[in-house]
């Protein structure tokens, strides 16, 4: 009868260990695949950990607040009838596996890299091989391609995956342009060009979802089907207040705030993702270039592109996906296009529901991709 070992993920290039803040099942229940059993904390953000097989927990052996290397054993499932003597003897024997030597390679594969699009500079990081059209991700106002740590991985099995940076953002060049949304998916378009893509999956976030439909509506024989996360673009309502704080935040009080704002509970952003942000900001043109998008974006904390007209006319599959709690851009935005368009609404999450219930989403992304 099979034991199945629960073991630390890995979540993000960067992840090395993850600390166990807390479980959600009890030893004896029964779980099935998408359960969510602990919560995980990681250097960005606590993520809710999935079961990913369906059995009984029979074990717990990393308890709260224990810290675990990738592949630690965090917890054991099984039959009732399996004794637990067997149990015991599979914890005892359980070791981590140490990398092989070709690990290093493999990480040297997956770094990200640099492109030149239209005389800039754009990094992008790509994961995964297969035959079928890629994926590509595009991230919001603000952030970098690390805000796909939890959705990257899981889409790349057996399929390609690029995720960029958008210009001023991450680590690509911080010249902006004019900011607007034609400057940002001349960027998205030059890159699958220059990556030899001529149609993908685009999936965007917030200010990367309105340019990843701006894509559609200007060249539809490129994407294959539209996701949408939080996107910007469907109401002129935002939260001016996040805007104008990320772009001046320069203490670590502030960007905790700031930052807060961002998921259904403020705890669950970590102190590194808050210095991460700091270090981003401190460097040459950030703050340039963050305003002059925010100027063109969400002038008078309104937001002034407006596709709502427009987007219901795409003739690609789309689908929305919406944190319940989202203090960013309203959830109420989701329900105009719930007609046309599949509207998901993410309950216990906020504007990242791909960082707060990633296993969720990431099931939303891959079946919608997959029937395609």
């Amino acid at each position: 009868m099979a034991i199945t070992a629960i073991t630390m993920p890995k979540w993000g290039l960067t992840m090395t260990e993850g600390k166990v803040l807390g479980w959600l099942k009890r030893e004896g229940d029964a779980v099935s695949t998408s359960d969510e059993l602990l919560e995980i904390e990681t250097t960005k953000i606590t993520n809710v950990m999935e079961a990913g097989e369906a059995g009984r927990l029979r074990r717990i052996v990393a308890r709260e607040g224990a810290t675990l290397p990738i592949g630690g054993l965090l917890a054991v499932l099984a039959p009732a009838e399996v004794p637990q003597a067997e149990i015991d003897a599979f914890v005892a024997a359980f070791a981590v596996v140490e990398p092989a030597a070709e690990a290093g390679a493999e990480a040297e594969a997956v770094t990200p890299r640099e492109i030149g699009v239209a005389g800039r500079r754009l990094r992008y990081l790509e994961l995964g091989q297969g035959d079928g059209l890629p994926v590509l991700l595009v991230h919001g106002f603000g952030a970098d391609l690390n805000t796909w740590m939890f959705t990257q991985p899981a889409l790349a099995e057996g399929q390609r995956v690029i995720a960029i940076d958008l210009p001023g953002h991450g680590g690509s060049a911080k010249e902006v342009g004019g900011g607007d949304s034609e400057t940002l998916v001349d960027a998205v378009e030059g890159t699958l060009a220059a990556l030899g893509i001529s149609r993908a999956h685009l999936v965007g976030h917030s200010m990367g979802g309105a340019v990843a439909a701006v894509l559609a509506l200007r060249r539809p024989d490129l994407v294959a089907s539209l996701t949408l996360i939080a996107p910007a673009g469907l109401g002129p309502e935002i939260n001016g207040s996040f805007i104008d704080g990320f772009v001046r935040v320069a203490r670590r009080r502030e960007a905790v705030e700031i930052l807060g704002l961002l998921v259904r509970d403020s705890a669950l952003v970590s102190r590194t993702m808050v210095e991460d942000v700091l270090r981003y900001k401190r460097l040459d043109g950030v703050s340039a270039a963050l305003a002059r998008i925010a100027e063109i974006w969400f002038a008078g904390g309104r937001q002034s592109l407006d596709l709502m007209g427009r987007i219901a006319a795409l003739a690609m599959p789309v689908q929305l996906i919406w944190g319940r709690e989202d203090r960013i851009i309203p959830v109420a935005h989701a329900t105009a296009l719930a007609s046309p368009f599949p509207v998901h609404i993410i309950e216990q999450a906020g504007h990242l529901p791909h960082m707060e219930k990633a296993g969720e989403v990431n099931r939303l992304v891959k079946s919608f991709v997959g029937r395609l």
